[in-house]
C-alpha cells in the first residue's frame, strides 16, 4: 500500500525533541556532531523522516530505534527514511552514529552533516507531544575519542566509528542528562581538527561556521577533554580556553580532564590551579585506559569507552552535583 502523505512537520516543531549541538537554518536543523539525537512519538502506522542530502560527498550514519526494537543502522544517502509499525502509539529515537571526521563538516556547504528537514506523516498518523528532557545538562568538548572514532574497529571512516559508544554518551545516559557531545577528530586546544574544523579556541561557542551555539539555559556541567592532539601546550593556552568557557557559563561547573595518555597533564593541572576558580575542577584521568583497551593503541574500543565512563561517573558525582539516575 503506497504511503499517503498527510501533515508535514518542520524540525522546529515543539513535538520534535532535538538533543545535542544543532544549528537552526531555514526549514532544517543541522548537526555535525556524533551523539546528537532526534526523538518524537506518534499515533498511527507510518512516518517519513526527511533529510537534505544535496551536495554531501560522504553520507552520515544514523541509528534509528522504533519503540523497544534494536537500533537499525541507516546510511543517509537518500532524502527519505520511512518507518512503519502496527497501528498504535510509537516512540522513535534517532541518534547520530557518526559524521565523518575527514569530510568538510565546518564550512557550509558541507561534505558530511546531518541536515534534518522534518517529518511527513501518513494521512492517518498524528504526531504526539513529547515531554522535554527533565534531567541535568552536560556538555562535552573533545577530540576523536569524544566523537567515538575507531571505537568499533580500526576502520578510519564511519564504519569504524560510533558516537553512542563514546564515554561521553555513556556518561550522559547514566545521569539521565541532556547532552551536547562535541567531538572533532584531531582537534586540540590550539590545533585545528580534521574536516576543516578550527582549533578548540576558535570553535567553542559555534555549531559550525556561521552558526552560534545558543542554549535555552546553561548547562550544569561542562567537561573538557582536549589537549592530547596539541604538539605543544602551555599553561596560558589552556587557561585561555577555560576562560572562554567560563565567560559563556559564569555559574557552571567546569571539569578539565587530563588526556588518558597523560600527555600535557602537568600543564593542564597548572593551568587549572592558576585560574583560582572555585567551580573549576581538574580530574586526572591518566592511565584510566591502556593500549590494550584501544582498537589502534590510541582510540578506545567499545570496552575501553565503558571503562572510562565507569571511572568518570563517580568522579563527577564526587566533584559536581550530578547524581546517577536510579
Amino acid at each position: 500500500m503506497p504511503f499517503e502523505p498527510g501533515e508535514v512537520v518542520a524540525p522546529s516543531d515543539p513535538r520534535i525533541v532535538l538533543e545535542g549541538q544543532w544549528g537552526q537554518e531555514p526549514g532544517v536543523a543541522v548537526t555535525v556532531n556524533s551523539g546528537s539525537r532526534i526523538s518524537f512519538s506518534y499515533a498511527g502506522e507510518r512516518v517519513q523522516l526527511l533529510f537534505d542530502t544535496d551536495g554531501l560527498s560522504v553520507a552520515p550514519h544514523l541509528w534509528i530505534t522504533l519503540d523497544d526494537g534494536e537500533p537499525e543502522l541507516h546510511i543517509i544517502e537518500k532524502p527519505v527514511v520511512e518507518l512503519s509499525a502496527p497501528d498504535g502509539r510509537h516512540q522513535v529515537e534517532v541518534v547520530v552514529k557518526d559524521v565523518n571526521e575527514h569530510a568538510n563538516r565546518w564550512n557550509p556547504p558541507f561534505g558530511c552533516a546531518v541536515v534534518f528537514a522534518g517529518l511527513v506523516l501518513d494521512v492517518k498518523t498524528r504526531l504526539r507531544l513529547s515531554g522535554r528532557p527533565a534531567g541535568p545538562r552536560i556538555e562535552f568538548y573533545g577530540d576523536s575519542i569524544t566523537q567515538g572514532v575507531r571505537s568499533l574497529s580500526t576502520h578510519p571512516e564511519s564504519e569504524g566509528a560510533d558516537g553512542t559508544t563514546s564515554y561521553a554518551y555513556l556518561t550522559a545516559r547514566a545521569f539521565g542528562a541532556t547532552s551536547y557531545q562535541v567531538g572533532f577528530g584531531s582537534q586540540g586546544i590550539s590545533k585545528p581538527g580534521n574536516g576543516e574544523v578550527p582549533s578548540g579556541l576558535d570553535s567553542f561557542g559555534w555549531n559550525y561556521a556561521g552558526s552560534r551555539a545558543e542554549r535555552v539555559e546553561p548547562s550544569d556541567v561542562v567537561v573538557v577533554n582536549l589537549g592530547v592532539n596539541d604538539p605543544t601546550l602551555d599553561v596560558e593556552e589552556y587557561a585561555r580556553y577555560v576562560r572562554r568557557v567560563r565567560a559563556a557559563y559564569p555559574e557552571t561547573t567546569i571539569v578539565s580532564l587530563t588526556p588518558f595518555s597523560g600527555k600535557h597533564a602537568e600543564t593542564i593541572r597548572s593551568a587549572v590551579q592558576s585560574l583560582d576558580d572555585a567551580k573549576l575542577v581538574c580530574i586526572d584521568s591518566t592511565g584510566w585506559i591502556t593500549e590494550d583497551d584501544c582498537t589502534d593503541q590510541v582510540h578506545p574500543s567499545v570496552a575501553g569507552h565503558a571503562k572510562i565512563a565507569a571511572q568518570l561517573i563517580p568522579e563527577l558525582e564526587k566533584h559536581t552535583a550530578l547524581r546517577r539516575r536510579r
